[in-house]
């Protein structure tokens, strides 16, 4: 199935059915009076949480959704049914906005968790309601109202606890294979993984967190070299960040360069991803001299000013893993109790949303920009 993490869908709810007008009637009862029912309420659209979706292609497919109508009124007092509601699954993490004003709507978190997203119409009365002592044959009546109409903008992003980021063949999918029980292609060739991955890390019994693992990124990812940056708002809710660097990379590139390139496109994506708490990870240590490796990680460190947490593995030797990912577990448990400000999570979801509105800006201004008028189109017979 073909991973798609954004998708524009448009939302109608049901219009309200409208009152009736109708007078009794009925043998041997003269003017038996007004007896128009009301109409019915019109269906809303909800979102609901399904945890068994992990991507949004369906709504490519299938892009406008419609509540029913409610039914009119009618005589003898009869009430018009009201129009089903209409819900539409979606996977767990998406984010939803309305396209038109770019208002956040709200997050979908958990599984069977429910959004309304366009209100139903109200119903309309019937001519019974109007009448009174003094106006006893009424012909005034309500329309029911329009149902809400709205364009939303959904954004998937992956609910992990720790990401993983580095340039393309730092050893990213090795790690999630060599410490769960997922199996991303690996390759010995960039852009092997072309969509993110999920895994889940078993310590023991009770305890396990998700890893995930995103495209590498190249220089000028943000300007969309490579794969560009649209995978990054997939870390946006995670808790840790792992950096994997190679540490003596085979297409002789520069470790402490790749650090920088990686390092000044997520400033350029979002200052508070940027930001979240990064360990580095120094992989393929079994390809290193055993004399010249923490000679190396102690020069890396030393020219990018990094003084947080090192760890240095070999995720094909299986050397390193285990103090890695039990280190990890440790440090999620610490965090347990710390939840992410609501103001942090606002801060990231706008920046990732107001990035990706860019990009789409400047994509319509390319179309635009297409002048089909000079396209020399020659015929020959």
């Amino acid at each position: 199935m073909k991973f798609v993490d954004e998708a524009s869908i448009q939302v109608i709810a049901g219009d309200g059915g409208n009152g009736c007008l109708s007078f009794r009637r009925e043998k041997y009862i003269e003017r038996g009076g007004p007896d128009g029912g009301d109409g019915g309420d019109g269906g809303s659209v909800f979102l609901i949480g399904d945890e068994a979706l992990n991507t949004l292609v369906d709504f490519r497919f299938q892009p406008r959704y419609r509540a029913a109508k409610g039914e009119h009124g009618k005589g003898s007092d009869c009430t018009g049914a009201s129009g089903s509601d209409h819900y539409i699954r979606v996977p767990v993490g998406t984010s939803v906005f309305d396209d038109e004003t770019q208002e956040f709507l709200g997050d979908i978190n958990s599984e069977e968790d429910r959004m309304c997203v366009a209100v139903g119409g109200q119903h309309g009365l019937g001519n019974v309601r109007f009448k009174s002592s003094t106006n006893r044959a009424p012909r005034k009546t309500t329309p029911g109202t329009r149902g809400q109409t709205r364009d939303l903008r959904l954004e998937l992003k992956l609910i992990a606890d720790v990401g993983l980021l580095g340039m393309p063949n730092a050893g990213k999918s090795t790690l999630v294979g060599a410490v769960s029980a997922a199996r991303p292609k690996v390759a010995d060739y960039p852009f092997t993984t072309l969509i993110p991955s999920l895994g889940v890390v078993s310590v023991s019994d009770h305890q396990s967190f998700v890893i995930a693992d995103i495209p590498g990124l190249i220089e000028g990812a943000a300007d969309g070299a490579g794969l560009g940056v649209q995978f990054l708002k997939h870390l946006s809710r995670t808790r840790i960040l792992l950096h994997l660097l190679d540490i003596n990379p085979v297409d002789g590139t520069n470790p402490i360069e790749n650090f920088r390139v990686i390092e000044n496109e997520l400033k350029k994506y979002s200052d508070a991803i940027a930001n979240k708490e990064r360990w580095l990870v120094f992989t393929k240590s079994d390809l290193e001299p055993e004399g010249e490796l923490e000679m190396r990680v102690q020069e890396v460190c030393e020219a990018i000013q990094y003084e947080g947490p090192t760890f240095v593995i070999s995720a094909v030797a299986h050397y390193g893993t285990g103090e890695l990912i039990h280190a990890v577990l440790q440090h999620l448990e610490s965090l347990k109790d710390e939840k992410d400000t609501d103001d942090a999570q606002a801060t990231i979801r706008d920046q990732v949303h107001q990035f990706s509105l860019s990009k789409r800006f400047e994509r319509k201004v390319r179309r635009e920009k297409l002048d089909y008028d000079e396209v020399e189109v020659h015929f020959q017979p």
